[in-house]
């Protein structure tokens, strides 16, 4: 076991990777995308090991990644027609934003990177989806850019 998982009391992802959610606003908004009451924002630590990906999956909010150790990240993000990668890390940048709707996915460049993840109106579950929720997509993202099929 990463001596981070054990130290920050991580644990699996569904989308992969290990996390743990360390703030949940205590103020409630009504979210423009969903229409429902969600918390401000949520933060979590989120670490993806080499080997690992975080698979394609959208949310209905913006996401705003922070890097914090580790190897670099790549951040990948697909809006149904295109692929647009970011690097996170030393040198390149320490945060980036994906905006709610997009489909996004991510893996080390190394050994592991432990990033932050900011959501705003907070994280649901249901707000959350995969790519492969949607066959279309899925289609679409693996005839057009099969070197990506590995994060589905």
């Amino acid at each position: 076991m990463h001596k981070l998982i054990r130290s920050y009391g991580l644990a699996p992802h569904p989308e992969g990777g290990y996390f743990k959610r360390i703030h949940c606003s205590r103020q409630a908004v009504d979210a423009p995308a969903t229409g429902l009451r969600r918390q401000a924002v949520t933060h979590i630590y989120f670490l993806l090991l080499q080997g690992e990906v975080s698979r394609f999956h959208r949310l209905r909010h913006d996401e705003i990644w922070n890097f914090y150790e580790g190897s670099p990240l790549r951040l990948v993000s697909f809006d149904g027609t295109g692929i647009q990668q970011r690097i996170l890390g030393p040198g390149t940048g320490y945060a980036a934003v994906v905006e709610g709707g997009l489909f996004q996915a991510a893996e080390s460049l190394g050994d592991y990177s432990l990033v932050g993840c900011t959501v705003a109106p907070g994280f649901e579950f249901e707000d959350f989806n995969f790519l492969t929720d949607c066959p279309d997509l899925t289609r679409n993202l693996g005839e057009n850019f099969p070197a990506f099929r590995r994060f589905l």
